[in-house]
């Protein structure tokens, strides 16, 4: 018999920097998806600040996890979604993101969050 995959929602809601969430849910998302689990990816409020380009961890003795999301493809993670307020309240464009990712409304997170059978928010 064969198991289905479980759809799982993570939803990253923290700044890439001071708590180990960033970290943390990627490191989930590419467990899970070694487990044939269907994982999305959502980043909304100050979330979307993971997917920056341009950061610069080594200035705080950080580590670079944004450098990891490139590897989401070869995991079978293709559902990256981004919510389009929250760059736009924190000024950034889509073009900064270090993946591409699609642009969606907040209005548009909850039907997608609905077709999830888990959601785990970090």
């Amino acid at each position: 018999m064969l198991s289905q995959s479980t759809k799982i929602a993570i939803i990253n809601k923290s700044a890439p920097y001071g708590s180990s969430n960033g970290q943390e849910s990627l490191d989930m998302a590419l467990a899970m998806s070694n487990f044939a689990q269907d994982v999305s990816l959502f980043f909304i409020e100050d979330g979307v600040l993971q997917l920056l380009d341009t950061q610069q961890p080594a200035v705080i003795n950080a580590k670079a996890y944004h450098k990891t999301f490139k590897a989401l493809e070869f995991y079978d993670i293709e559902n990256i979604y981004v919510c389009k307020q929250s760059l736009a309240q924190r000024g950034i464009d889509s073009s900064q993101l270090c993946i591409a990712a699609t642009l969606i409304e907040t209005t548009e997170l909850s039907g997608l969050l609905a077709s999830q059978q888990q959601v785990m928010c970090f």
